[in-house]
């Protein structure tokens, strides 16, 4: 049976802590690759596929996303709850929009347009890593039915990128999040969190790619192996205060973590210079050393 794709969410809303610094400035959905802004590729690449329907989910700076509606024909939805939950939110934000649904984060690349305008049914899209990965694996049938999700595996295919949902995916899913929102434990849960756990209701498919086609960056390390423009400059005005108090050039920092204060507040960024460790409050502006690598 094949589906009639109604039209794409793509999810923005999060605060990316692990693509720091950068993110501390911009969305990380935001930001250019190889020349192309992530998200307006993304939409790009929808609309070449006949998708004209796009919902953005926002809420981490919600503000800078907004020119996105003069520039293309797309409706933007607030997650309200973004800092209080997890992806889960950002689907049940623009719940009255699931149909024949393509399921997307704004920070993925595809080298390629993935998208379809008629498809066979629900699926996720994976990537083979035929090494150990800490990455959601999958379990498939002989009819490439995905049976098991186990976060952390070898030589197997994970979850990267994006899903189709059909109409009975979507109104499957909705039916339990619905039952399930209220829930204490349920505010750190991804959308997959959910999936996996009522994955015998969710019948879903796996669809394999190729891993050079689609990329997900975590980090600015990741990105610079991608894209070197991003090797001596990141754009970041809290690198360029980095690299002026060094005297050295971006190149210099790795290993970028969010700094985060008792509470879990994100206050600054640990990086690495050298054989040492150091921490950036960006309240302050401080930088002090933290250990040796």
């Amino acid at each position: 049976m094949s589906y009639q794709t109604d039209n794409a969410i793509i999810m923005a809303a999060g605060i990316s802590s692990r693509f720091a610094p950068i993110s501390y400035e911009k969305p990380k959905a935001l930001i250019e690759v190889r020349g192309e802004v992530l998200i307006e590729r993304q939409i790009r690449q929808l609309l070449e596929a006949g998708i004209h329907e796009i919902i953005i989910v926002v809420g981490c700076q919600k503000e800078q996303f907004f020119y996105l509606r003069d520039r293309y024909p797309v409706t933007i939805v607030e997650n309200k709850e973004y800092l209080v939950r997890n992806n889960h939110s950002s689907v049940y934000a623009a719940r009255e929009y699931l149909r024949n649904t393509y399921i997307c984060s704004a920070d993925n690349y595809f080298a390629f347009n993935p998208f379809e305008k008629e498809t066979q049914g629900a699926y996720y899209a994976a990537v083979f890593s035929p090494g150990e990965t800490g990455e959601w694996c999958l379990t498939t049938d002989a009819d490439d039915l995905i049976t098991q999700v186990a976060i952390g595996g070898r030589a197997c295919w994970y979850m990267l990128g994006h899903a189709f949902w059909s109409e009975t995916f979507s109104r499957s899913f909705l039916r339990i999040l619905e039952k399930e929102y209220d829930k204490e434990e349920t505010k750190t849960k991804l959308w997959e969190d959910i999936y996996k756990e009522h994955i015998g209701e969710l019948p879903m498919k796996i669809r394999r790619y190729p891993k050079e086609q689609i990329y997900e960056f975590d980090s600015l390390d990741e990105l610079r192996l991608f894209d070197s423009s991003y090797i001596e400059h990141s754009g970041s005005r809290i690198m360029e205060k980095l690299a002026a108090a060094f005297g050295c050039p971006e190149s210099a920092f790795t290993n970028m973590e969010p700094l985060k204060s008792g509470s879990g507040d994100i206050i600054g960024v640990l990086f690495q210079c050298g054989a040492q460790r150091y921490a950036y409050s960006y309240e302050k502006e401080s930088i002090t050393m933290t250990g040796h690598v």
